[in-house]
């Protein structure tokens, strides 16, 4: 039985991220709802609406370790509607404390960070096996119209970003083999031209890369 307890609000710039607090399995667990509302367009890996598409809502919710639902993307539905989210929205899970994220901003570029960094590695390995709790979520916005190839650009940005933190934190890893990133971008009004870049070296890319860089460095320091 899931219970969502009144949440707390706590703000990154201009955006409204709610601290939302849960007993489940008889676990009290954390997790962060951004209610973007309309106008916004979403890229990412996320199991509960990943891909492109216009989003109102993130959400990156706190598991138990050990975590055996095999249907994670019914579990973040159900916990983002306890939340009161409605409408179509990007879900996030993590078995890291997400009660303490990482935050920046950068000339209008913002990124909240959760990250568990136990098991962690470089992505080209010779081994495989399956994963293990221990994820960084990144969630970035850009209040800026990009196109579909910015959109993936922006996203191949924030992972440079949160390699480049880690690094300087003196992990030797490119992450964790859980990794979730979200990029939210506006969606494009009649006659607003688009942003064709989202390279580390374009206006709005470097200032997504700053933003991720210190926030991951937060996040990884705190968690």
């Amino acid at each position: 039985m899931t219970a969502v307890l009144p949440p707390s609000a706590t703000t990154t710039g201009p955006r409204s991220v709610r601290l939302l607090t849960r007993f489940e399995d008889g676990e009290r667990l954390h997790a962060l709802l951004w209610r973007a509302g309309p106008g916004w367009r979403m890229i990412s890996s996320a199991v509960l609406g990943g891909g492109i598409g216009e989003r109102d809502w993130v959400l990156n919710a706190q598991v138990a370790h050990g975590y055996r639902r095999t249907d994670p993307d019914r579990h973040l539905a159900e916990l983002a509607a306890g939340a009161g989210a409605t409408g179509p929205g990007v879900g996030l899970m993590t078995a890291a404390d997400v009660s303490r994220p990482g935050r920046a901003r950068d000339g209008g570029a913002e990124a909240v960070v959760t990250a568990g960094i136990s098991v962690r590695g470089w992505a080209a390995t010779p081994a495989e096996g399956t994963a293990q709790p221990g994820t960084i979520n990144i969630v970035a916005v850009l209040p800026v119209a990009l196109t579909d190839a910015a959109l993936v650009n922006a996203v191949a940005t924030a992972t440079e970003a949160k390699v480049q933190a880690l690094l300087d934190a003196g992990h030797d890893c490119s992450g964790t083999p859980t990794d979730a990133v979200c990029v939210a971008s506006r969606t494009p009004a009649p006659g607003t031209p688009l942003h064709p870049f989202a390279g580390p070296r374009s206006p709005w890319g470097a200032r997504l890369a700053r933003a991720v860089h210190r926030a991951v460095g937060e996040a990884v320091a705190t968690g």
